[in-house]
């Protein structure tokens, strides 16, 4: 996923402009964005505030670090389980 230029705090903020009532094309323009990545925000972001954002960016950012290590230590248990069947030191 590409690094974003705008925070959450600014992409949730440019779509309750919108839902405020101004035209989106002029939100898109002010922000520096196209009209459809104003509404790619709206449905990721919403019906959130900034601090639910950032938890939810939180959260993602954990599962995928423990995705990581589940991925590394895999191996390393199958190899293991061999070993212990190989050897015959399984009951």
């Amino acid at each position: 996923m590409s690094k974003s230029r705008h925070t959450e705090a600014q992409m949730i903020a440019a779509w309750k402009q919108m839902e405020a009532g101004r035209k989106a094309a002029d939100v898109a323009r002010e922000v520096g964005v196209s009209v459809p990545t104003l509404y790619q925000w709206k449905a990721k972001y919403g019906g959130m505030d900034v601090s639910q954002a950032q938890e939810v960016r939180q959260l993602r950012e954990e599962n995928s670090r423990l995705r990581k290590l589940v991925a590394d230590l895999s191996p390393d248990k199958d190899a293991l389980q061999s070993v212990i069947r190989k050897n015959g030191w399984s009951s």
